[in-house]
């Protein structure tokens, strides 16, 4: 049977994030279109809807590509995910009423239920552990109540999900602390302490582009490929 529109968005953005392609890899309609049983029209149309993510860059009359690395690209993302979450978070815990907190208490159980490497292979991410930290992180600015800014949000976290996935298991990524992190945030959001809770979202994502430099996988001019996927969570 084959796929259609939103259904094949997921499975690209699923399988770029899973390092089917290296980031800066060019990506064939006609390839994919065989790969996922889908017309090179709906190909293009979810390339064209991915690029909209960050996650694919569009080169004019070279086509589609996995999204490069980069030092800049990545300090960019870090500053605009960290100001534009800083603001939903801010609103959330100002209009966020017991239901979202209760909500959020139950997304942070799940997250610390989940292992975040997998068994069969530490080096890469645990899938369940992914999709439990993206509806954390989702409902932490869920309360905002403004659908434009948790849909940035949402963007933003696709973009630099490709990086976390990418990077690999150094020291400062075994040593981190990640669960306590989110704890920390969490319990900031329940005191309705905005400054606190936005303070440490931003160290949240300062300290994973640390990791990320300390990975060595980014550098200060785009890279065309990354030759391993050693993936972090």
């Amino acid at each position: 049977m084959a796929n259609t529109g939103d259904t094949l968005i997921e499975l690209v953005k699923h399988d770029i994030l899973e390092g089917v392609w290296p980031p800066g890899s060019r990506l064939s309609p006609a390839d994919l279109a065989v790969k996922y049983a889908a017309s090179k029209s709906v190909v293009r149309e979810a390339l064209a809807t991915l690029s909209g993510t960050g996650l694919v860059t569009l080169s004019p009359n070279r086509g589609f590509f996995v999204m490069s690395l980069s030092l800049r690209e990545l300090r960019v993302l870090t500053d605009l995910r960290s100001y534009s979450e800083g603001i939903a978070l801010r609103m959330s815990i100002e209009r966020g009423d017991e239901a979202w907190e209760s909500q959020l208490v139950a997304a942070h159980y799940q997250l610390e239920r989940a292992h975040r490497r997998r068994a069969e292979n530490p080096n890469r991410t645990d899938h369940n552990w992914a999709t439990q930290h993206r509806i954390f992180h989702t409902k932490l600015v869920e309360a905002s109540g403004i659908p434009l800014l948790t849909a940035t949000a949402g963007n933003l976290a696709d973009a630099t999900e490709l990086y976390r996935r990418w990077s690999a298991t150094g020291l400062a990524g075994s040593r981190r602390n990640v669960e306590g992190e989110h704890r920390a945030i969490l319990e900031a959001a329940l005191d309705r302490d905005a400054d606190r809770a936005t303070a440490l979202l931003q160290d949240h994502y300062e300290t994973t582009l640390s990791v990320l430099l300390d990975a060595g996988l980014v550098g200060e001019a785009p890279q065309a490929s990354v030759e391993t996927p050693a993936q972090e969570g």
